[in-house]
Protein backbone atom coordinates (compact mmCIF):
# COMPACT_ATOMS: atom_id res chain seq x y z
CA UNK A 1 0.00 0.00 0.00
CA UNK A 2 2.97 2.14 0.98
CA UNK A 3 4.52 1.96 -2.18
CA UNK A 4 0.93 1.96 -4.16
CA UNK A 5 0.57 5.48 -2.76
CA UNK A 6 3.81 6.68 -3.29
CA UNK A 7 3.55 6.07 -6.85
CA UNK A 8 -0.06 7.91 -6.69
CA UNK A 9 2.13 10.93 -5.46
CA UNK A 10 4.77 10.59 -8.39
CA UNK A 11 2.01 10.52 -11.29
CA UNK A 12 0.17 13.43 -9.86
CA UNK A 13 3.43 15.90 -9.53
CA UNK A 14 5.49 14.71 -12.56
CA UNK A 15 7.91 17.74 -12.43
CA UNK A 16 8.68 17.37 -8.64
CA UNK A 17 11.84 14.49 -8.27
CA UNK A 18 11.46 11.95 -5.23
CA UNK A 19 14.46 9.66 -6.91
CA UNK A 20 17.03 10.67 -4.97
CA UNK A 21 18.14 8.41 -1.93
CA UNK A 22 20.06 10.51 0.44
CA UNK A 23 19.91 13.46 2.43
CA UNK A 24 23.72 14.28 3.12
CA UNK A 25 25.79 16.41 4.76
CA UNK A 26 29.13 17.17 3.23
CA UNK A 27 31.85 19.18 5.29
CA UNK A 28 35.46 20.26 4.08
CA UNK A 29 37.91 20.96 6.44
CA UNK A 30 40.83 22.47 5.39
CA UNK A 31 42.60 24.05 8.15
CA UNK A 32 45.74 22.01 7.62
CA UNK A 33 46.20 23.38 4.32
CA UNK A 34 48.53 26.66 3.85
CA UNK A 35 47.49 29.53 1.39
CA UNK A 36 45.21 32.13 0.55
CA UNK A 37 43.07 30.09 -2.47
CA UNK A 38 40.24 27.96 -0.20
CA UNK A 39 37.15 28.93 -2.52
CA UNK A 40 38.34 25.27 -4.33
CA UNK A 41 37.28 23.95 -1.01
CA UNK A 42 34.33 25.72 -0.42
CA UNK A 43 32.92 24.91 -4.41
CA UNK A 44 34.40 21.32 -3.53
CA UNK A 45 31.83 21.50 -0.79
CA UNK A 46 28.89 22.48 -2.11
CA UNK A 47 29.70 20.44 -5.24
CA UNK A 48 29.75 17.08 -3.66
CA UNK A 49 26.54 17.80 -1.21
CA UNK A 50 24.44 18.33 -4.83
CA UNK A 51 26.22 15.36 -6.23
CA UNK A 52 25.37 12.89 -3.48
CA UNK A 53 21.61 14.26 -2.67
CA UNK A 54 20.84 14.80 -6.32
CA UNK A 55 21.97 11.90 -8.10
CA UNK A 56 19.14 8.94 -8.84
CA UNK A 57 21.42 6.06 -6.97
CA UNK A 58 18.87 3.32 -7.70
CA UNK A 59 15.41 3.17 -8.62
CA UNK A 60 13.39 3.97 -5.91
CA UNK A 61 10.84 6.87 -5.29
CA UNK A 62 10.97 8.30 -1.83
CA UNK A 63 9.87 11.40 -0.29
CA UNK A 64 11.91 13.60 1.76
CA UNK A 65 11.01 12.10 5.24
CA UNK A 66 12.39 8.58 3.70
CA UNK A 67 15.93 10.10 2.37
CA UNK A 68 18.34 8.18 4.53
CA UNK A 69 19.91 10.99 6.78
CA UNK A 70 24.38 10.80 6.30
CA UNK A 71 27.20 12.79 6.52
CA UNK A 72 30.25 13.01 4.95
CA UNK A 73 33.19 14.45 6.91
CA UNK A 74 36.90 15.48 5.02
CA UNK A 75 39.67 16.87 6.33
CA UNK A 76 42.02 17.50 3.65
CA UNK A 77 45.77 16.66 5.32
CA UNK A 78 47.38 18.55 2.38
CA UNK A 79 47.34 20.18 -1.37
CA UNK A 80 49.87 17.92 -3.40
CA UNK A 81 49.70 20.59 -6.28
CA UNK A 82 46.85 22.80 -7.68
CA UNK A 83 43.91 19.96 -8.35
CA UNK A 84 45.81 17.29 -5.93
CA UNK A 85 44.74 16.43 -2.48
CA UNK A 86 45.62 14.27 0.36
CA UNK A 87 43.17 13.41 3.31
CA UNK A 88 40.87 11.24 5.45
CA UNK A 89 36.76 10.91 4.82
CA UNK A 90 34.26 9.96 7.73
CA UNK A 91 31.13 8.05 6.78
CA UNK A 92 28.10 8.54 8.99
CA UNK A 93 24.70 7.38 8.47
CA UNK A 94 21.30 6.67 10.59
CA UNK A 95 17.74 5.63 10.33
CA UNK A 96 14.65 5.96 11.99
CA UNK A 97 13.59 3.95 14.51
CA UNK A 98 9.83 3.06 14.53
CA UNK A 99 7.30 5.02 16.41
CA UNK A 100 9.86 7.55 18.04
CA UNK A 101 12.05 10.47 17.32
CA UNK A 102 15.30 8.30 17.50
CA UNK A 103 17.99 7.67 15.11
CA UNK A 104 19.98 4.88 15.25
CA UNK A 105 23.37 4.92 14.03
CA UNK A 106 24.21 2.31 10.78
CA UNK A 107 27.34 2.79 9.69
CA UNK A 108 30.33 5.16 11.40
CA UNK A 109 33.48 4.65 9.33
CA UNK A 110 36.91 6.72 9.20
CA UNK A 111 38.51 6.04 5.84
CA UNK A 112 42.46 7.36 5.80
CA UNK A 113 43.41 6.54 2.33
CA UNK A 114 41.79 9.01 0.73
CA UNK A 115 43.64 10.91 -2.24
CA UNK A 116 42.20 12.62 -5.54
CA UNK A 117 42.12 15.04 -7.98
CA UNK A 118 39.73 18.31 -8.45
CA UNK A 119 39.21 21.38 -10.79
CA UNK A 120 37.30 23.81 -9.52
CA UNK A 121 33.81 23.64 -11.00
CA UNK A 122 33.95 20.31 -12.63
CA UNK A 123 31.27 18.60 -13.25
CA UNK A 124 30.60 15.47 -11.00
CA UNK A 125 29.19 12.70 -12.60
CA UNK A 126 28.78 8.62 -11.77
CA UNK A 127 29.75 6.02 -14.31
CA UNK A 128 29.14 2.64 -12.80
CA UNK A 129 31.19 1.30 -15.89
CA UNK A 130 34.37 2.44 -15.36
CA UNK A 131 36.94 4.47 -13.39
CA UNK A 132 36.36 8.72 -13.52
CA UNK A 133 40.10 8.88 -13.39
CA UNK A 134 40.10 11.28 -10.33
CA UNK A 135 39.10 9.23 -7.55
CA UNK A 136 36.75 11.43 -5.73
CA UNK A 137 33.47 10.20 -7.66
CA UNK A 138 34.21 6.77 -6.77
CA UNK A 139 35.31 7.02 -3.43
CA UNK A 140 32.00 8.81 -2.62
CA UNK A 141 30.09 6.45 -4.61
CA UNK A 142 31.65 3.52 -3.17
CA UNK A 143 30.60 5.07 0.23
CA UNK A 144 26.95 6.05 -1.05
CA UNK A 145 26.29 2.22 -2.14
CA UNK A 146 28.06 1.37 1.18
CA UNK A 147 25.16 3.62 2.77
CA UNK A 148 22.16 2.29 0.94
CA UNK A 149 23.48 -1.73 1.72
CA UNK A 150 23.90 -1.30 5.59
CA UNK A 151 20.33 0.58 6.01
CA UNK A 152 18.95 -1.79 3.60
CA UNK A 153 20.16 -4.90 5.61
CA UNK A 154 18.59 -3.18 8.96
CA UNK A 155 14.87 -3.62 7.05
CA UNK A 156 15.20 -6.73 5.51
CA UNK A 157 17.37 -10.01 5.66
CA UNK A 158 20.55 -9.46 3.51
CA UNK A 159 18.67 -6.17 2.02
CA UNK A 160 21.57 -4.51 0.67
CA UNK A 161 23.25 -7.02 -1.15
CA UNK A 162 22.54 -5.57 -4.73
CA UNK A 163 24.02 -2.29 -3.21
CA UNK A 164 27.26 -4.11 -2.09
CA UNK A 165 27.39 -5.63 -5.48
CA UNK A 166 27.52 -2.11 -6.78
CA UNK A 167 30.08 -0.85 -4.26
CA UNK A 168 32.25 -3.78 -5.64
CA UNK A 169 32.18 -2.99 -9.17
CA UNK A 170 33.29 0.19 -7.95
CA UNK A 171 35.83 -0.69 -6.14
CA UNK A 172 37.02 -3.98 -9.07
CA UNK A 173 37.12 -0.55 -11.34
CA UNK A 174 38.88 1.12 -9.48
CA UNK A 175 41.99 -1.10 -8.60
CA UNK A 176 45.58 -1.05 -10.56
CA UNK A 177 44.52 3.06 -11.09
CA UNK A 178 47.52 4.64 -9.11
CA UNK A 179 45.07 5.49 -5.93
CA UNK A 180 45.76 3.73 -3.16
CA UNK A 181 43.10 2.09 -0.38
CA UNK A 182 41.47 -0.18 -3.44
CA UNK A 183 43.16 -3.30 -3.55
CA UNK A 184 42.20 -5.93 -0.65
CA UNK A 185 45.56 -7.11 -0.87
CA UNK A 186 47.13 -4.03 0.93
CA UNK A 187 44.96 -5.18 3.84
CA UNK A 188 41.36 -5.64 5.25
CA UNK A 189 40.76 -2.29 6.05
CA UNK A 190 41.29 -1.30 2.38
CA UNK A 191 37.96 0.07 0.68
CA UNK A 192 38.53 -3.22 -1.77
CA UNK A 193 39.09 -5.69 1.53
CA UNK A 194 36.26 -4.25 3.73
CA UNK A 195 33.47 -4.76 0.21
CA UNK A 196 35.31 -8.16 -0.47
CA UNK A 197 34.33 -9.32 3.07
CA UNK A 198 30.94 -8.02 3.31
CA UNK A 199 29.86 -9.84 -0.01
CA UNK A 200 31.29 -12.97 1.19
CA UNK A 201 29.81 -15.82 2.56
CA UNK A 202 31.08 -15.45 6.43
CA UNK A 203 29.12 -11.72 6.53
CA UNK A 204 26.32 -13.35 6.30
CA UNK A 205 25.97 -13.97 10.06
CA UNK A 206 26.77 -10.29 10.53
CA UNK A 207 24.20 -9.05 8.39
CA UNK A 208 21.21 -11.25 9.63
CA UNK A 209 22.28 -9.70 12.90
CA UNK A 210 21.62 -6.07 11.92
CA UNK A 211 18.49 -6.89 10.50
CA UNK A 212 17.11 -8.76 13.58
CA UNK A 213 18.57 -6.01 15.67
CA UNK A 214 16.84 -3.39 14.56
CA UNK A 215 13.69 -4.25 12.41
CA UNK A 216 12.97 -6.97 15.11
CA UNK A 217 14.66 -5.34 17.98
CA UNK A 218 14.85 -1.74 18.14
CA UNK A 219 11.33 -0.80 15.93
CA UNK A 220 9.48 -2.74 18.84
CA UNK A 221 11.17 -1.00 21.37
CA UNK A 222 8.89 1.89 22.07
CA UNK A 223 5.80 -0.57 21.79
CA UNK A 224 7.25 -3.74 23.92
CA UNK A 225 10.54 -2.88 25.54
CA UNK A 226 11.40 -5.96 26.74
CA UNK A 227 10.63 -8.19 24.35
CA UNK A 228 12.83 -6.07 22.10
CA UNK A 229 15.76 -5.98 24.41
CA UNK A 230 15.70 -9.93 24.42
CA UNK A 231 15.44 -9.34 20.82
CA UNK A 232 18.10 -7.21 20.59
CA UNK A 233 20.68 -9.40 23.11
CA UNK A 234 19.79 -12.35 21.26
CA UNK A 235 20.89 -11.43 18.17
CA UNK A 236 24.30 -9.88 19.55
CA UNK A 237 25.09 -12.97 21.36
CA UNK A 238 24.96 -14.46 17.90
CA UNK A 239 28.32 -12.90 17.52
CA UNK A 240 30.06 -15.40 19.03
CA UNK A 241 30.32 -17.37 15.69
CA UNK A 242 33.05 -14.14 15.33
CA UNK A 243 34.71 -14.98 18.74
CA UNK A 244 37.72 -16.56 16.96
CA UNK A 245 38.06 -14.11 14.04
CA UNK A 246 39.54 -11.05 15.18
CA UNK A 247 40.46 -10.36 11.95
CA UNK A 248 36.98 -9.37 10.46
CA UNK A 249 36.77 -5.97 9.89
CA UNK A 250 32.95 -5.78 9.32
CA UNK A 251 32.68 -6.57 12.96
CA UNK A 252 34.63 -4.12 14.15
CA UNK A 253 32.70 -1.48 11.71
CA UNK A 254 29.33 -2.62 13.44
CA UNK A 255 30.21 -2.53 16.97
CA UNK A 256 31.91 0.91 16.60
CA UNK A 257 28.60 1.92 15.51
CA UNK A 258 26.96 0.83 17.67
CA UNK A 259 28.95 0.51 21.18
CA UNK A 260 27.37 3.53 22.51
CA UNK A 261 23.70 2.28 21.75
CA UNK A 262 24.48 -1.07 23.07
CA UNK A 263 25.62 0.19 26.24
CA UNK A 264 22.71 2.33 26.73
CA UNK A 265 20.05 -0.32 26.15
CA UNK A 266 21.61 -2.47 28.60
CA UNK A 267 22.48 -0.09 31.33
CA UNK A 268 18.32 1.34 32.09
CA UNK A 269 15.37 0.87 31.67
CA UNK A 270 13.41 -2.57 31.89
CA UNK A 271 15.20 -5.27 32.73
CA UNK A 272 16.36 -8.50 30.16
CA UNK A 273 14.90 -11.58 32.30
CA UNK A 274 15.01 -13.94 29.46
CA UNK A 275 18.79 -13.77 28.70
CA UNK A 276 21.75 -13.82 30.37
CA UNK A 277 23.23 -10.08 30.12
CA UNK A 278 26.47 -11.71 31.40
CA UNK A 279 27.39 -13.57 29.02
CA UNK A 280 26.54 -11.01 26.30
CA UNK A 281 28.74 -8.40 28.27
CA UNK A 282 31.56 -10.98 28.67
CA UNK A 283 31.20 -12.15 24.68
CA UNK A 284 31.55 -8.16 23.77
CA UNK A 285 34.28 -7.71 26.34
CA UNK A 286 36.12 -10.97 24.11
CA UNK A 287 34.91 -9.05 20.68
CA UNK A 288 36.52 -5.67 21.19
CA UNK A 289 38.18 -5.37 24.64
CA UNK A 290 39.66 -2.00 23.45
CA UNK A 291 35.78 -0.44 24.28
CA UNK A 292 35.57 -2.41 27.71
CA UNK A 293 36.11 0.11 30.42
CA UNK A 294 33.43 2.83 28.17
CA UNK A 295 31.15 0.43 27.18
CA UNK A 296 30.70 -2.86 28.05
CA UNK A 297 31.54 -2.62 31.83
CA UNK A 298 28.50 -0.41 32.13
CA UNK A 299 26.13 -3.47 30.55
CA UNK A 300 24.25 -4.42 33.48
CA UNK A 301 21.08 -7.00 34.52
Amino acid sequence: MKHFILLLLFLSFPTYNFSQELLANVIINYSKVQGSNNQVFITLEKSLKDFINNTSWTTQHLSLQERIKCSFSIIIEERKSTDQFKGSILVQSSRPVFNSTYQTPVLNYQDKDFTFNYIESENLTFNGRRFSGKNLVDVISFYVFMILGYDADTFSPMGGTEYFNTAQKISDNAINQGYNGWNSFDGPRTRGGIIADIINDKSSVLRNISYQYHRLGLDNMATEEQKAKTTIANSLLALKTYSENFQFYPLDIFLSSKKEEIKNIFSGGQTVTAVNINDLKTLLQNLSPINSSDYWNKIKN
